[in-house]
């Protein structure tokens, strides 16, 4: 079996080993591949293992030995389904292997705003504090969470790992989700979408990409927020209008934001987001922890023994 990594280096920069999926067949490993490239490197491939590199129709068209798709990431999106269904391709992705990091991330970005402890670090480095006729300063606003209202647009893994963690903090959490209210945890209340963005002093987004959450956050929606309200966004970049959002941050409509995915990445310089009011933007990070990612290279290994085993699993295909 001919295994080809087409994108490797955005999973392991070098502080894991892929030599896992060597007992499967002759691996053949490529850091990153364009489109112009992904023709001649997969001609040869059964199976396939990408994070970001697009496969539709006109692909697989010119792969006829290609079988397998493993997409190393929960996200599937770079991947035309059906076009794999009807060339009888299997694709298979690797669910929730981040979830703890991804909720982690969101209270970093929180955190960072709330108490801006690298701004201070950075000040003091240059030696603010040391000429300080004062023992203290401080020059942004500082808030405590406890009491606040954390709203979560939608509540799957990842949203009730960031619900607990605003528990821990004292918030009072909200939810838009399709779960009723008697199946939510205690202390979790069902708003409607409108309201979630109207009463919450932060919101945070983890829902799929799909044609109906595409610009869910527009500017319409950004309008309802308090002005001292804050939006995370770890889900998915087009889940936001980024030039509302820009806006919106420019224009006091809301005091700021935490981002970790843009619509287009990597962004251009005159991204919108990179260079607004209060708009902290880290670069597509939440699921790189190492412990994360072993899990992923651990699932996409699994995944590809259950599928020359005959029972695959994680199939999205």
């Amino acid at each position: 079996m001919n295994i080809v990594i087409l994108d490797g280096y955005a999973l392991n920069p070098g502080d894991l080993s892929y030599d896992c999926l060597r007992q499967f067949g002759t691996l053949t490993i490529y850091d990153r591949t364009t489109p112009d490239e992904l023709i001649a490197r997969a001609i040869d491939a059964d199976a396939v293992l990408t994070n970001k590199v697009v496969f539709g129709e006109r692909e697989m068209a010119q792969l006829p030995r290609l079988r397998y798709i493993g997409v190393q990431a929960t996200g599937y999106n770079i991947i035309d389904v059906e076009a794999a269904h009807r060339h009888g391709i299997t694709v298979t992705n690797i669910p929730a292997y981040s979830t703890d990091s991804v909720a982690q991330t969101v209270m970093a970005h929180l955190l960072n705003i709330t108490q801006r402890i690298g701004h201070y670090a950075e000040e003091n480095r240059a030696g603010r504090w040391s000429v300080n006729p004062d023992f203290c300063y401080w020059d942004t606003p500082l808030m405590e969470l406890r009491g606040k209202q954390m709203g979560i647009v939608g509540l799957g893994r990842t949203g009730m790992a960031v619900a607990r963690l605003a528990q821990a903090f004292g918030m009072h959490v909200a939810a838009y989700t399709s779960k009723s209210q008697d199946a939510l945890p205690e202390g979790v209340a069902k708003l409607s979408l409108d309201e979630l963005f109207a009463t919450s002093d932060v919101v945070s987004l983890h829902c799929p990409l799909t044609p109906d959450t595409r610009q869910l956050v527009n500017a319409e929606r950004l309008a309802l927020m308090k002005p001292t309200a804050i939006l995370i966004n770890t889900s998915r970049g087009p889940v936001v209008d980024e030039q509302a959002l820009a806006d919106a941050l420019n224009g006091g409509v809301l005091y700021a934001a935490g981002i970790d995915v843009l619509c287009e990445e990597p962004p251009r310089s005159d991204s919108p987001l990179l260079h607004a009011r209060n708009c902290f933007v880290t670069p597509h990070i939440a699921w790189a922890t190492l412990e994360a990612r072993t899990r992923l290279l651990r699932i996409c290994e699994d995944n590809l023994r259950a599928y020359l085993e005959g029972r695959p699993q994680n199939v999205v295909s």
